[in-house]
């Protein structure tokens, strides 16, 4: 889930610095930067690792700052692909299901990575996987399945899930730009995440963890 990504940057210490450690205030600075960023094909970015090299400080003329060229590590989020993690619910529709884990909302899971049978119930706002019907049944045999058969997956619940893939979107900054005697829509598109992971919860053990509860033990009885 976590990785460690090398990088080199140039940081400038303020004369008012000069007295303290420079890999502490060096440190400081990058953290700064960098935290809680999202760094194209990368990842997130939670925190500064360590400083792995440190140049010499070098002073500018006309801004009284000490310059150093320092390559540095970074702890990243990224999960890798087939990861399995757990995390909630936030939200909900017809089109699929959005997680959260704390830090991090932007997983989504498509209405195709959900467990077959499974269909959207809107009067609950909610999908619900029927595991006593055959994966191939229709929406009408799912929809008139009685409540206590339905197996939904509620808001905040607890759920495991696979992970699939991911995208980083980089939006180019600047206004549209209009071309001479040509009338142009300038209404915008929802704004896009610029990183964004996509999730199953397709097979044995995955899902709400409720859904799994209890079936260890009752595993084991059989045995016994």
């Amino acid at each position: 889930m976590f990785i460690l990504s090398e990088i080199r940057d140039t940081v400038a210490l303020q004369p008012h610095t000069f007295g303290f450690e420079p890999a502490d205030i060096l440190a400081r600075e990058l953290n700064k930067k960098y935290a809680n960023r999202i760094l194209q094909d990368i990842g997130l970015v939670v925190s500064v690792f360590d400083l792995t090299k440190c140049g010499e400080g070098k002073i500018r003329y006309g801004d009284g700052c000490i310059w150093y060229k320092v390559d540095f590590r970074l702890v990243v989020f990224r999960p890798f692909i087939s990861e399995v993690l757990i995390g909630k619910v936030k939200s909900q529709d017809e089109e699929g299901i959005k997680l959260t884990l704390t830090f991090f909302d932007e997983i989504y899971i498509d209405k195709t990575q959900l467990p077959a049978p499974c269909a959207y119930d809107s009067s609950k706002q909610q999908f619900f996987w029927a595991p006593k019907l055959e994966a191939d049944a229709t929406r009408t045999q799912l929809m008139d399945m009685p409540l206590s058969e339905r197996l939904y997956i509620e808001l905040e619940a607890p759920i495991r899930f696979r992970v699939e893939g991911d995208e980083f979107y980089d939006e180019e900054p600047g206004p549209p730009k209009a071309t001479e005697g040509v009338r142009i829509d300038l209404t915008r598109e929802p704004k896009r995440a610029p990183y964004r992971i996509f999730a199953s919860i397709t097979g044995q053990g995955m899902g709400p963890l409720e859904w799994w509860a209890g079936v260890g033990q009752s595993e084991e009885q059989m045995e016994d």
